[in-house]
């Protein structure tokens, strides 16, 4: 048993499943990412875990005790909201011992455990400001400290990074995770940004409509998704339906795609093919299936293909073609080739 496990979880308003049946088992020290589109439960299965909702069914374990009827103040959780809910009247110092004095923590210890915390995040100067006269990730890490300053068993984080511009987010992000390993904190946190959680987590777990589809690490999600909605989720994928026929998929608008039948599930009428692994050859010589540039996106060092493939549309993404490729001189509405290994188109459940 890890530090944190969820067993059963659901919840239920009314005739409405919010969370149905959420199983987790979080380490010591680990970082699993709930990702899922906006509305899949991810956030209700965190309250969950801090208290703040009861769930209609499962339980909550901490640290080894069953915490389900437990209020969230006598919990050991350490919670950072998305809107970080600093109190505006009060400084840097006084919101990060807020947690410590309703905890009737003595003064002298307080304030020795606010200032290690506040050193912590590098906010150690400015303990006196008030919220609003720092930028966002400031207050994001005073939210930080003060989730941090009560020694919690378990840290949540709900899409901590979500109000910072896009730069100050990949800052933000490699500190909360470095942080988090510096100390070995057993750590929850909810996303539904796929870059912020293949790149913090140690395993994920997508959800959608209540229900978890697939655990596992970002590798194990990217390159062996558990179905459709997995790879589409995770990553950017190209999701063709249509039957198979031997070794290839016949799409609906009649095209025969390659791809890896062996060992695919019965009912599977999707292939997933990573925009990646797309091999492009201007031009109508050669092997490969001809399909039309409906689009070429520059994207600096790398060059998004959008492709019409008998109605089927494709993407792929290469580096960049240097001055001498022959791939600079193609443009829209030229025909070009497109192959791929077999290997790397997946058959998957719709």
């Amino acid at each position: 048993m890890g530090t944190l496990l969820l067993e059963g979880l659901r919840k239920e308003y009314g005739r409405a499943v919010a969370v149905e049946r959420v199983d987790i088992d979080v380490g010591e020290g680990e970082l699993v990412s709930l990702l899922g589109p906006s509305g899949c439960g991810k956030t209700t299965t965190l309250r969950m875990v801090a208290g703040f909702i009861e769930p209609t069914a499962g339980r909550v374990v901490i640290a080894g005790k069953d915490v389900t009827a437990t209020p969230p103040y006598a919990r050991q959780t350490g919670m950072v909201f998305q809107s970080y809910a600093l109190f505006p009247h009060m400084s840097v110092a006084d919101n990060v011992g807020f947690g410590l004095e309703m905890r009737k923590v003595g003064r002298a210890e307080r304030d020795r455990r606010v200032a290690d915390a506040l050193k912590l995040v590098r906010l150690d100067q400015l303990a006196d400001r008030l919220p609003r006269q720092l930028s966002g990730g400031q207050q994001q890490r005073v939210a930080l400290a003060r989730a941090l300053v009560i020694n919690p068993a378990v840290f949540l984080l709900d899409e901590p990074l979500s109000n910072l511009d896009a730069k100050l987010r990949a800052d933000v992000r490699g500190e909360i995770r470095a942080l988090q390993q510096r100390l070995g904190l057993t750590t929850l946190m909810v996303t539904h940004d796929q870059e912020e959680a293949l790149t913090m987590s140690d395993r994920l777990v997508v959800m959608e409509g209540g229900r978890v589809r697939q655990v596992g690490t970002a590798e194990d999600l990217y390159e062996n998704p558990a179905d459709a909605f997995v790879a589409d989720f995770v990553g950017r994928c190209n999701i063709i339906r249509g039957t198979v026929e031997g070794a290839a998929l016949r799409s609906e608008g009649g095209s025969l795609l390659p791809c890896q039948v062996e060992g695919a599930r019965k009912n599977a009428s999707v292939l997933a093919l990573r925009p990646e692994r797309i091999t492009l050859q201007p031009g109508t010589d050669g092997a490969g299936i001809p399909a039309r540039l409906a689009a070429i996106l520059y994207l600096g060092a790398q060059t998004e293909y959008r492709l019409d493939l008998d109605g089927t549309t494709l993407t792929a993404i290469r580096a960049t073609p240097t001055e001498n490729d022959a791939m600079r001189r193609i443009k829209t509405g030229d025909t070009v080739k497109v192959s791929w290994d077999a290997a790397a188109a997946r058959l998957l459940p719709a």
